[in-house]
């Protein structure tokens, strides 16, 4: 990167966590620390809500998605904005009448003391782990332009955000998400721009997204109901629905964040806000990768993205064998510009029966260009059996720092690091206050004074920092990150989505057969998300069902068996 970069990137970074802690000035008591004083007005929560649910996996992993396999990750949202409106209805209102910090605080005053700490329990596991990939993403950035491990990128980033969430908590947080969505807004609408620009003069918007779609990279829609296709209408409506319903009304780090509204409405207009604005944010994102795609094929692509262990390959022993696959991948690259030309001359002729013949030509010449890739990822592991072979997340990067202007790649890193450094400091500040509120507080020491309680938090804070620092640094294996963290929270959110609507609306039902019920579907929905039986989004829709079913079963049971008890003693 140039000076300019570098500047603009430290700057808007500088400006963002020194007005975070400014604008917090210190939390003096837990309230503030954990709920900022329930004082911030609904746009605040928008934007709040819509930064901690839009980390640097969406900036880093959707446009990577996109480019690789399409448009179609958008469905995932599709259930989003009835979930708002459910959430709305029932549970804003209620946590906001009973006064709670945490979300399972209800659950102990609906049921008893161990179905609180299980679902508090589930939730920090998920929460913990998700929150070292969301570190990791914006580590892939500093490795790749200074070309040095993500150990040390790692490092450096996680300990950045643990300080200013340490110092302000929810404050601090709140105020700091509120600049970076202003930003990132700008940010990607430049982005935009600039890819269209970047094209070649003949060649607009329109038909490139065109091309794209012949290479079946515009496939935003499917109606097919296939339980095993991760991204319909119907896993977005239905599993997404459900999975949006848990991770808003039973995941701390959203519930805080709307909790922090100074009043159910300001929360509510903030939520129904958030559900109006992700899609098309999440649309434009995913159309950007498009794009990107659209680019590539008229510029060539690097033959992995990943330019550090593309580098520790190029200096290996293996380094000619790379040369000859790199001649091959040259070689197809430049036949399938042919066959790209030959596309962009049979929609001037809007010839359909040619388009069709090079619709397939195209997408033979894009398999032709996998497999070599795939060649150049086997002598990866020949040279090294612990390389990251995955490069998904890198694609975007790749593009932002080769091909745009002084400035604007200093200002789009500097938004997927705030965009990072947003949804992580919402997670460490939740995890604290679920493990103060929910475990120590009310387990371990339930008399401490309120100053007490504070510095409980921030080392809970540091706790879960260095917890999920540890986790950032095993991501690199684990694939595209926003997949990662989507499948990762489906094997839970539907189990604690299914204790939570027992607990408000099927009252016969007590702590004790909810508590069984919870982990018997654990176990079931771990046992299904292994087997790949199904796509993971319909993980979520099973997982409520089931512990609200298998509830009503046990409850049926234990009735039953006083009954007979009764009988027996009378």
């Amino acid at each position: 990167m140039s000076v300019i970069d570098w500047s603009v990137l430290i700057i808007t970074l500088v400006v963002i966590v020194v007005y975070g802690v400014y604008k917090s000035r210190g939390a003096h008591n837990i309230q503030g620390y954990l709920l900022g004083n329930q004082s911030l007005p609904w746009y605040h929560v928008c934007l709040s809500v819509m930064a901690t649910q839009a980390s640097a996996i969406t900036f880093l992993s959707a446009p990577g998605l996109a480019y690789s396999s399409g448009m179609s990750f958008v469905q995932f949202y599709l259930g989003l904005p009835l979930a708002m409106i459910v959430l709305c209805i029932t549970f804003v209102p209620i946590f906001h009448r009973l006064k709670v910090y945490t979300a399972y605080e209800y659950l102990e005053q609906r049921f008893d003391l161990k179905t609180r700490a299980l679902t508090a329990f589930l939730f920090l596991i998920q929460r913990g782990l998700s929150t070292g990939i969301t570190i990791y993403a914006p580590s892939i950035i500093l490795s790749t332009i200074l070309n040095i491990n993500t150990t040390y990128t790692t490092l450096f980033i996680g300990s950045l955000v643990v300080f200013y969430t340490v110092y302000g908590g929810t404050k601090a947080v709140s105020y700091t998400q509120m600049l970076q969505m202003s930003i990132i807004f700008c940010g990607l609408f430049a982005a935009g721009i600039m890819v269209v620009h970047l094209l070649p003069g003949d060649i607009g918007f329109s038909r490139a997204i065109s091309i794209a779609g012949k290479m079946g990279r515009t496939n935003a829609i499917d109606f097919k109901l296939d339980l095993n296709n991760q991204y319909t209408v119907w896993t977005g409506l239905i599993g997404g629905f459900f999975l949006q319903l848990s991770y808003f009304g039973t995941d701390q780090s959203q519930v805080g964040r709307y909790l922090s509204g100074a009043s159910v409405s300001q929360s509510r207009l903030g939520l129904l806000m958030n559900g109006l604005v992700k899609i098309p944010m999440q649309f434009l994102i995913l159309l950007i990768g498009v794009l990107v795609f659209a680019f590539y094929q008229y510029n060539r692509p690097p033959i992995f993205f990943n330019s550090f262990e593309l580098n520790k390959l190029e200096t290996s022993k293996y380094g000619p064998e790379l040369d000859k696959i790199k001649v091959n991948y040259n070689r197809a690259f430049d036949e399938k510009q042919v066959e790209v030309n030959k596309m962009n001359a049979a929609l001037d002729a809007d010839n359909k029966a040619l388009i069709d013949q090079q619709r397939t030509a195209l997408r033979l010449a894009d398999e032709k260009e996998k497999a070599i890739r795939k060649e150049v990822t086997d002598l990866m592991l020949k040279n090294d059996d612990q390389a990251n072979t995955k490069d998904n997340n890198y694609i975007f990067l790749s593009f932002v720092t080769q091909y745009l202007p002084k400035g604007l790649i200093g200002l789009l890193i500097a938004i997927i690091f705030l965009a990072s450094m947003g949804s992580t400091a919402s997670a460490l500040n939740s995890l604290a206050s679920t493990t103060v509120i929910d475990i120590y507080k009310r387990l371990i020491k339930k008399d401490a004074t309120d100053h007490q309680y504070l510095q409980a938090s921030r080392l809970a804070t540091v706790f879960w920092g260095v917890v999920c620092i540890v986790m950032a640094l095993y991501a690199s294996k684990i694939g595209n990150l926003l997949e990662a963290v989507n499948i990762l929270g489906s094997y839970i959110y539907g189990t604690i989505l299914g204790v939570f609507l027992v607990a408000f609306y099927v009252k016969r039902v007590n702590g004790r057969a909810v508590f069984f019920a919870a982990l018997l579907t654990e176990a079931i929905i771990i046992v299904l998300g292994r087997s790949e039986f199904v796509a993971y989004l319909w993980l979520n829709v099973i997982g409520c069902l089931l512990v609200v079913l298998i509830a009503l079963i046990i409850q049926q049971i234990i009735n039953a068996g006083r009954s007979n008890v009764k009988r027996e003693g009378a």
